[in-house]
């Protein structure tokens, strides 16, 4: 069965997110966008996994549904074009602080679990370490390996994937705190850790280039703080519809199994390149370098990069893709492709009207985004949505890199597209 899956996603519970992080939500959501299978993210909290407990029903071995009634409610407001059966997967967040080597080490890790049973078991554990209640994404003082070795004793089915392996402060490779090799990080553990989320600045080719990853399998996930942004990354499997199948066709590195990754072009992730915010100062790894990794405006450390730290690591040029490794596409989301052609910002009601027409038309954002050929967009007087789509799904982008926290600008049309024909044909 072919299976789009979003493995990593926050709640309301969460600093920094959206307080429409529901599961009802989330379900209505994962139907615009095409999801099939969605983590449920901070099943930690307690608040959460109350929630969790009280609306998900048990659906296929290891995954969940949202219960019946909740779920008509919901699909009144989902276009027919859109309904397709979704299911919740267990899964949270932990973000590991300690020192470690002299140097404090701070580590996201994500932490999936089989049933509610063996999520409550872990989260026991954990509590008698932190405070899960102050936090979704709960911080503990705990070694990296520590946390593999109480998920592993509290749920031998649990796993644990290194969470956005290269954003520089809060990650396994980050340049800020983390570690060269998944060895250093988890010791005699390393074994076990089968994949590891490449994170928005980053895609499988660049991560191809350590021939230490060989092994492991590379995932991407939307890290959604708020529910439209769900998708944004994906992983697509042809496996059986359940937990042990998932993660099966995942370790498996099987291109039968494990089809590819849905990416964004890793340019518009927040921390591609080198650089100073305050100071807007964006630079590329030998500028960097030339400048001793100071900011050449102010003089003070820049933040490295995921494409400077990936160089550092690597032990391949680019464009060697190891053998069995999953193929992967890079997709930018529907709203800021109709951003760019309406000319509009993301918080428009003519562009949230178009999106929800197109989607009543057409179907999820997924189909739109990688299936729907140009000559129904045309016929619907959308040519330069089309020619937007084509450029996007050729790789045909203009990009200025995303830095110390700041998203890169993409764009996929010139001037010269917008015609008076081809914006009167949108209205």
């Amino acid at each position: 069965m072919r299976i789009i899956a979003d493995l990593h996603i926050h709640s309301r519970h969460s600093r920094a997110c959206s307080k429409s992080l529901e599961p009802e939500s989330l379900y209505r959501w994962c139907q615009l966008k095409g999801i099939s299978v969605l983590a449920t993210g901070d099943f930690t909290h307690p608040g959460w996994f109350a929630a969790l407990k009280d609306k998900l029903v048990p659906a296929e071995p290891g995954l969940y549904a949202l219960k019946p009634d909740l779920a008509r409610e919901q699909d009144a407001e989902i276009a027919p074009t859109c309904r397709a059966p979704m299911r919740f997967l267990l899964e949270a967040e932990i973000s590991c602080i300690y020192k470690k080597d002299d140097r404090v080490r701070k580590v996201h890790h994500l932490v999936f679990a089989p049933s509610l049973e063996a999520a409550q078991r872990i989260s026991s554990r954990l509590a008698e370490i932190g405070n899960l209640r102050s936090d979704g994404r709960p911080i503990l003082g705990l070694d990296s390996r520590q946390l593999l070795a109480i998920v592993r004793d509290a749920c031998a089915d649990a796993h644990l994937v290194p969470a956005h392996a290269w954003t520089p402060h809060f990650a396994v490779f980050g340049s800020q705190s983390g570690f060269d090799s998944l060895e250093e990080c988890f010791g005699d553990l390393a074994p076990e850790i089968f994949a590891v989320e490449t994170g928005l600045s980053s895609d499988p080719a660049m991560n191809w280039r350590l021939s230490a990853l060989d092994r492991i399998a590379l995932i991407s996930n939307s890290d959604a703080h708020s529910p439209e942004k769900l998708g944004r990354e994906a992983n697509i499997l042809d496996c059986e519809p359940s937990y042990d199948g998932i993660f099966s066709a995942i370790r498996s590195r099987d291109p039968r199994r494990f089809l590819k990754t849905i990416e964004f072009f890793p340019e518009e992730g927040k921390y591609h390149v080198d650089g100073h915010r305050k100071c807007e100062t964006r630079l590329d790894p030998e500028e960097t370098r030339r400048c001793q990794g100071l900011c050449p405006a102010c003089g003070k450390p820049v933040t490295v990069g995921v494409l400077n730290r990936v160089e550092k690591l690597a032990d391949r040029k680019i464009g060697k893709k190891p053998s069995g490794a999953a193929d992967f596409e890079s997709l930018i989301p529907l709203k800021e492709v109709l951003g760019q052609v309406l000319r509009v910002g993301p918080a428009s009601v003519k562009l949230d009207a178009l999106y929800h027409r197109l989607l009543a038309r057409f179907g999820s954002e997924f189909h739109i985004l990688r299936e729907l050929p140009p000559e129904p967009l045309a016929e619907e007087g959308l040519a330069l949505l089309a020619l937007a789509l084509d450029r996007m799904r050729q790789g045909q982008v203009k990009i200025n890199p995303g830095y110390d926290g700041e998203y890169g600008e993409i764009t996929l049309l010139d001037d010269k597209d917008f015609t008076p024909k081809s914006q009167l044909c949108l209205f």
